[in-house]
């Protein structure tokens, strides 16, 4: 049975639509309160004086408040979030029974915006939650800690443009982001909570970088960065749009600046390697295995030439993976930052060259390898040569090559690449075609393999024809290291890891610079942490010096071990320091001695499950899993990898937005019958003014009219967020996590609907009266339940023990709405019993409580309980009760098929008779018929022959 079919209830029901769970009728949500009314509400504080209304579209007529709360959520959340922080239900003790099996469920580090949460974030937060609370209740000890990735360039931003400090900032985000979460009821143990800002956290930052320092891991290079001269400051990536920055829309250039860099390449092999061992989706090893880029392939170096063309000192060396194709190198390139480029370039193209260097400066990397880009380039005026086969071809410097990739130069095969394909047409360089497949024609790039042709020279004594490209490249290889023309090389796409920003708002390095001699000093581990110096003024320097070089008191210092006069480094640790390691101090949060304490960090590793958005599935978690290995080799951990499970939660889109075109003359201008759309006024049509038509959506006024649906990503800018507090305040959080785990898989991304809400909302006020009973005159409901002592009947052990049984494996498999389901159908069950046994009744209670927490420690203790069912255990199938002894038994008239009926395995003839009298579409041909005899196979056919005598059946 469908979720959407589920929600149709026999009793009780509400009417569905069978696109995301459209409530008729529509009730219109309540314009947005402000979050300190929202803050008061939250904490338990209720209006007596005023009473909310709606309009009801059906009848036009108001609907109190009072009678749109289905079900006391308003009481019965702010009351149990008061109880679980009152008796810090959640707390995980620091010292546990390590008999007992541990499970560590963590959220990725949210970073603490201004904007607070939107309906998309709860997501991930109620699948964790949800897996906690089953596990604390099937006896595991449970860690699931929260805290914040505090530092960014938002909080520093907004510091520049207000003078507000960035602590005092993002202090006030971090108070509202807790109070969200409070409010949904998360099981967090808050007492573990930290932020990547204090103090006694970043001191254990600082002692990490120092450690890969003394391995020499850390070092400073010169590598480009994006400089922006008009604001004077370096800027970060998401920083530059399109080649100016986004504060202001100034042009923006790449420029070399010595900057801190952790070797994060030392360790491709292995975090390569590690991932098969991995529970991850496959999808993210992919992207992890493509962006560390192994590949195999050669070294081949090629000697400049003079003016008169005869060999010089210097050379060009390049990696390729094709060395097979080295007799179709008919020219080179070499990239703009190339740090040999001025030694090749004579005289007369050298203008041309500066401007083109200056030209690519302006371009991000993403830009400069677009495939689909025009390729640009200039000649260098010099040669260099083929090892090969001696030929002279000419030196190009294009912004296509990258010169953190590779050697930063590339020998170009233009009848086998793409790109230089490209290129060589363009600027009409020969083409030299070397590799043969027959399904290819002579003039066209092949970039595959093949027999190799064309590529032999006496010479150099080099001969590859006739070989398959894998011989050839082998051949190739062995050429060039007998001769020194080259050697095999393993090459990563893989860079190291820039380490630094010019920012005020992030970890200090602990690095001293001596004033005298430039060399770099770490500061003792004794000393940490370094702190941030207190300053007023946070804007850019205008030279490139970060912020904190204007706390001179601060730089200026002196270093202890030599008493020589030192400045102390002004860049600080990008975002992602902080969120690289913070899984490991939440097992030991206020140890001030240790990183973590082995024995704690020895029972708590790995993260069991580890759950956040697709967006971080290479950086951050490739991030972590560097330094998790660095640590592991120096003692501090006792696994290889940090994170056993990741799960990708999908994205939850902004309502559906409906897109229409309008002509000059203001008329539509429908979807389906124009190609040039771009061409016309776009307009958003609101929602009641769209019928569907078939597959897809019109005007209800034209419906030649087409439009386009479409849901996007909750953007401010887009004005299509939803806030949590609104929802939580109309429906209750119970309604929300259930909503939100209901919509559709966990990892799969899915359409918000604020009407759609109302559906599970029913379903849990089904639920409340189920047990409690139904509402009195005034809409209140009576203490105590209408739970009875009774036996359950078997009928009433099936159905609880198959709902055991599926939500328990649904939660297992992060199969959410389908453990919802199997709730729904239990109701829907219980619904037609004529009693509600305390055995069946309590056991689902529990069953509710890791989706909706606040109603069933309500129902619990309603039940007669005077604690938390948080530590409950958790109900278990009977198997014996989950056989399925029921049969479909096919029901004839007069030899005639005319429906079926359920009956169970030894089902008497009267029984079944009995059953079928009462079935409604059988009941047709019975009423008020004779019979003249009943033929019954017991578990295969009852056949009923009628007669004309006065013998009458009785169905009822």
């Amino acid at each position: 049975m469908s979720s959407h079919q589920i929600l149709q209830f026999r009793s009780d029901p509400f009417v569905v639509s069978p696109c995301c769970l459209h409530i008729c009728p529509k009730v219109s949500p309540k314009p947005s309160l402000p979050f300190q009314w929202r803050r008061s509400h939250h904490a338990g504080v209720r209006s007596s004086t005023k009473k909310k209304t709606h309009c009801n579209l059906k009848n036009e007529t108001p609907v109190t408040e009072t009678a749109k709360r289905v079900y006391p959520f308003h009481e019965i959340e702010p009351k149990w979030q008061r109880y679980w922080e009152d008796n810090r239900t959640f707390r995980t003790p620091d010292d546990v029974d390590t008999s007992k099996p541990k499970f560590y469920v963590l959220d990725m580090f949210p970073y603490p915006s201004g904007a607070g949460l939107h309906v998309g974030h709860p997501l991930g937060y109620t699948a964790t939650d949800i897996l906690a609370r089953l596990r604390r209740m099937q006896g595991y000890n449970v860690l699931h800690p929260m805290g914040w990735d505090a530092f960014g360039l938002p909080a520093e931003q907004y510091a520049i443009e207000t003078g507000t400090h960035p602590k005092t900032t993002t202090l006030k985000n971090i108070d509202r982001f807790r109070l969200q979460l409070k409010s949904l009821g998360f099981s967090y143990d808050w007492d573990r909570e930290l932020s990547t800002t204090e103090p006694d956290y970043y001191k254990w930052t600082q002692w990490i970088f120092l450690q890969l320092y003394k391995r020499g891991l850390a070092y400073q290079a010169e590598v480009p960065v994006n400089w922006c001269p008009a604001l004077g400051t370096v800027l970060a990536n998401e920083e530059v749009v399109d080649g100016v920055s986004e504060r202001g829309g100034h042009p923006v250039i790449r420029k070399p600046m010595r900057q801190w860099m952790l070797k994060i390449t030392a360790y491709a092999d292995r975090l390569l390697e590690d991932l098969d061992e991995l529970e991850w989706p496959e999808s993210i090893k992919e992207m992890q295995r493509n962006w560390i880029g192994r590949s195999e392939g050669a070294e081949l170096d090629f000697t400049v030439l003079d003016g008169e063309g005869q060999e010089t000192d210097k050379g060009i060396t390049v990696y390729t993976t094709r060395p097979d194709t080295l007799f179709g190198a008919t020219y080179m390139v070499v990239a703009p930052e190339h740090h040999l480029l001025s030694y090749f370039v004579t005289p007369e193209q050298k203008q041309q060259v500066e401007e083109y260097k200056d030209f690519a400066s302006r371009k991000s990397d993403l830009e400069r390898t677009e495939l689909q880009k025009e390729k640009t380039g200039v000649f260098t005026g010099c040669y260099a040569k083929n090892p090969a086969n001696g030929d002279a071809i000419p030196i190009w410097v294009a912004d296509y090559v990258l010169a953190s990739y590779g050697t930063g130069a590339i020998m170009a095969v233009p009848a086998h690449d793409t790109r230089d394909n490209e290129f060589a047409l363009k600027y009409n360089i020969p083409i030299k075609w070397v590799v043969r497949n027959e399904a290819s024609s002579s003039d066209e790039v092949y970039p595959g393999m093949g027999i190799i042709e064309n590529s032999s020279s006496v010479e150099t004594g080099l001969d590859i024809n006739q070989l398959s490209s894998k011989e050839a490249a082998l051949k190739v290889i062995e050429w060039a290291e007998r001769t020194g023309n080259g050697k095999k090389k393993v090459n990563y796409k893989l860079r190291d890891w820039l380490f630094a920003r010019q920012r005020y708002w992030g970890e200090p390095i602990p690095i001293l610079i001596l004033d005298e001699s430039g060399e770099t000093i770490a500061v003792s581990e004794s000393e940490l942490p370094l702190t941030l110096p207190e300053l007023n003024d946070f804007t850019p320097t205008g030279t490139g010096e970060p912020p904190l070089s204007k706390a001179v008191s601060w730089v200026n210092t002196i270093d202890p071990a030599t008493g020589k006069p030192a400045k102390r480094e002004t860049s600080t640790m990008p975002q992602w320091a902080g969120s690289c390691w913070y899984y490991l101090r939440f097992m030991d949060p206020k140890n001030p001695e240790a990183l973590v304490d082995k024995e704690k960090e020895k029972y708590w590793s790995p993260v069991d499950v580890y759950v956040g958005g697709a967006e971080h599935a290479v950086l951050h978690l490739l991030y972590s899993r560097f330094w998790h290995k660095v640590l592991y080799d120096i003692g501090v951990v006792s696994t290889k990898e940090p994170f056993k499970c990741v799960i990708n939660q999908g994205i939850i889109l902004g309502e559906v937005q409906y897109t229409a075109w309008k002509d000059q003359e203001g008329n539509y201008v429908s979807a389906d019958t124009e190609e040039r759309l771009n061409e016309y006024q776009q307009v958003t049509i609101p929602e009641d003014k769209v019928m569907k038509s078939g597959d897809h959506f019109v005007l209800k006024e034209d419906a030649s009219i087409r439009l386009i649906p479409r849901a996007y990503k909750m953007s401010k800018s887009r004005g299509n967020v939803v806030n949590p507090d609104d929802v939580v305040l109309e429906y209750g959080a119970d309604s929300l996590r259930l909503y939100e785990m209901f919509m559709g898989p966990f990892r799969d991304s899915k359409t918000w609907n604020t009407s759609g809400i109302e559906g599970v909302h029913r379903f849990l006020a089904r639920t409340w009266r189920l047990v409690i009973g139904s509402p009195q005159p005034d809409g209140s409901f009576k203490d105590g339940t209408v739970v009875t002592d009774d036996e359950p009947t078997l009928e009433q052990l099936r159905s609880l023990h198959k709902c055991i049984a599926k939500v328990t494996e649904e939660i297992e498999s992060t199969r959410f709405n389908t453990g919802i389901s199997g709730m729904m159908e239990f109701v829907n069950a219980a619904y037609k019993w004529n009693n509600q046994p305390r055995g069946i009744i309590e056991p689902f209670v529990l069953l509710l409580s890791p989706y909706a927490p606040h109603m069933a420690e309500e129902l619990w203790s309603r039940l007669g309980h005077s604690s938390s069912l948080a530590y409950e255990s958790f109900p278990k199938a009977n198997p014996d009760y989950l056989k399925d002894t029921t049969i479909v038994l096919p029901v004839q008239i007069n030899g005639k098929t005319r429906g079926t009926i359920e009956v169970e395995e030894g089902c008497s003839e009267d029984e079944a008779f009995s059953l079928a009298s009462q079935d409604k579409k059988l009941e047709k041909y019975l009423e008020g018929q004779s019979i003249k005899k009943r033929i019954y196979v017991p578990g295969k056919i009852l056949n009923v022959i009628l007669n004309k005598t006065n013998v009458k059946v009785t169905t009822k």
